[in-house]
């Protein structure tokens, strides 16, 4: 791997890891378009390889977070643990475009709830 891209990869990292530690999630919003543009990974890898690397981010985040409030947490569990034993098993059946249009909905769906709610 080339040190101009291995450099892009390392600075997609830390900003996945900062908007994961500062907002609580969004880091795979950025990986995703990243991988794509750096050409790291193949298409068909881009979803699997954003969440294999924002799982230990969470984690990180989690461990160095000071405000943890698991008590409305938990009944959301179950559901996580559900959908994403489901997007695992049956989300390669899905095509990328679908992805990435629905991943790209979901950025403008939320931008505009966050900036008229404020």
């Amino acid at each position: 791997m080339h040190d101009n891209k291995r450099s892009s990869l390392f600075f997609a990292g830390l900003c996945a890891g900062a908007l994961n530690g500062l907002f609580g999630g969004g880091g795979g919003m950025l990986l995703v378009p990243i991988l794509s543009w750096t050409k790291a990974v193949e298409k068909e890898r881009l979803f699997p390889t954003s969440v294999a690397v924002i799982l230990p981010i969470c984690a990180v985040s989690l461990l160095f977070s000071q405000r943890i409030p698991f008590g409305p947490v938990i009944p959301y569990l179950a559901g996580s643990a559900l959908g994403g034993t489901a997007a695992g098993l049956w989300g390669h059946k899905i095509p990328v475009l679908w992805l990435h249009r629905g991943l790209g909905t979901l950025i403008i769906w939320g931008g505009i709830r966050y900036l008229c709610n404020g």
